[in-house]
């Protein structure tokens, strides 16, 4: 009597792997997600090996979580892999306030986004 469960948004070679709330502005995230967008899986987890901004460990690590889900959950061949999308949106933002002069406060917000990636098998070239 459960809940009816859903259709598959997915196309059959493709794989999601998604982090709900990385403490980071979903600006700078951004420019680490566009680095990756379109690389092969392999060359996308080198760049990120080597980008120096900290927010591209968290980024490796949802990478390769979308790989592992291909290869375990949808028997996809790793060596064809590629970042078919990159996807970064808002999530909550903490509110905090710092003490200033004469009796007044400013305000401090501290974002969180969410990743999305998508990894998909490329055809077979003849």
């Amino acid at each position: 009597m459960g809940k009816a469960s859903m259709e598959r948004q997915l196309n059959d070679n493709e794989a999601i792997a998604m982090a709900r709330s990385l403490r980071v502005s979903p600006q700078k995230l951004n420019v680490v997600a566009g680095l990756i967008r379109g690389l092969d899986a392999e060359a996308a987890l080198a760049e990120l090996a080597f980008c120096k901004r900290r927010i591209a460990d968290d980024v490796m690590k949802v990478l390769q979580s979308a790989i592992a889900n291909a290869e375990n959950n949808h028997q996809l061949d790793v060596d064809r892999l590629y970042v078919a999308e990159a996807s970064v949106g808002k999530s909550i933002t903490m509110r905090r306030w710092r003490a200033r002069a004469r009796g007044r406060v400013a305000r401090i917000q501290k974002p969180f986004s969410r990743l999305t990636l998508i990894v998909r098998e490329r055809e077979e070239t003849a």
